[in-house]
């Protein structure tokens, strides 16, 4: 469980980075623009990616997903798990910088209680 959380908050991370603008090469270009006589105008944009990630272990039954995706300032993403009561939980989320970091939980199945028997 110590992985999955680690896991999310690196994906909150990178969306934070790249998802709103400002970010440190723009800002520190535009820091020593304002230092020296002599300057060329640099504009850092931030980089497009995509990363996915999967985990389907059946020993220990540890499944989840990640996937995301981003232009360069809009971000797209998903990432899923199977919770201890056999539902999956999906969470859709977008991140730009007009509308900031939104996302969409949706729990997929129906719960299942072990009931261990009473002596």
């Amino acid at each position: 469980m110590k992985f999955y959380q680690a896991l999310i908050c690196l994906v909150f991370a990178v969306v934070a980075v790249y998802a709103f603008p400002g970010h440190h090469a723009e800002s520190y270009a535009n820091l020593n623009q304002h230092h020296h006589d002599h300057h060329e105008e640099h504009h850092y944009a931030p980089a497009p990616y995509k990363f996915e990630y999967g985990v389907k272990d059946p020993h220990t039954g540890d499944n989840k997903e990640a996937w995301e995706h981003s232009d360069g300032h809009y971000v797209k993403g998903s990432y899923s798990l199977y919770e201890p009561d056999g539902t999956k939980r999906v969470v859709d989320y977008t991140a730009d910088p007009h509308f900031g970091f939104n996302a969409v939980v949706k729990k997929i199945g129906h719960a299942h209680h072990h009931y261990l028997p009473h002596h």
